[in-house]
C-alpha cells in the first residue's frame, strides 16, 4: 500500500517509482475528433466527451458544477454542464465532435445548445434512447 523502492545490487534504496509518473503526463494526447455523450434523466445531467475510440477525455456533471436537488435537471444546470466539458476538452486541441443524446428530460435541448455554442464543429447528432418494445407486463389493475 505504501510506495514500492527499487533495491539496486549494492543494497541501497534508489528513488520510489512515483517519482517517474509525472514525465508521462507531460506529453498530452491530441484529439482533433471526438463524440460528446449527453446522458439525460430527469434528475441529472452527465455528459462525457471520449475519442473516437471511447476513452473519456473529459467529464461533467451538474453535481459536479456545485447544483443540489432539483436544480440538477433544469436547462440551465445542462447548458453550464455542456459548456464545462467542452472547454475541458478543449485542453486536448479538440475541433470536431458527433453529439450522442440519451434519455429525456427537459434539459434535452439546452444540453445540445450549450455544446453547438462553444465553437466546435459538430459532425452528427444522434439520439440513443431506449425505447421499449412491449417489454414487461403491465400491472393487474387495483381492486378496491
Amino acid at each position: 500500500m505504501g510506495k514500492r523502492t527499487i533495491i539496486t545490487k549494492e543494497g541501497e534504496s534508489a528513488a520510489p517509482e512515483a517519482a517517474a509518473a509525472p514525465a508521462r503526463k507531460s506529453a498530452k494526447k491530441q484529439v482533433l475528433n471526438g463524440v460528446v455523450h449527453i446522458n439525460i434523466s430527469y434528475n441529472n445531467t452527465l455528459i462525457a466527451v471520449s475519442d473516437l475510440a471511447g476513452n473519456v477525455i473529459a467529464f461533467s456533471s451538474a453535481g459536479l458544477l456545485g447544483f443540489k436537488g432539483s436544480k440538477k435537471s433544469t436547462p440551465y444546470a445542462a447548458n453550464l454542464v455542456a459548456k464545462d466539458a467542452v472547454e475541458k476538452a478543449k485542453r486536448f486541441g479538440l475541433t470536431n465532435v458527433r453529439i450522442v443524446v440519451k434519455g429525456v428530460g427537459p434539459a434535452r435541448e439546452s444540453a445540445v445548445r450549450g455544446v453547438a455554442g462553444t465553437g466546435l464543429n459538430i459532425t452528427s447528432l444522434m439520439d440513443t434512447t431506449p425505447v421499449p418494445h412491449n417489454g414487461v407486463k403491465s400491472p393487474k389493475p387495483r381492486r378496491i
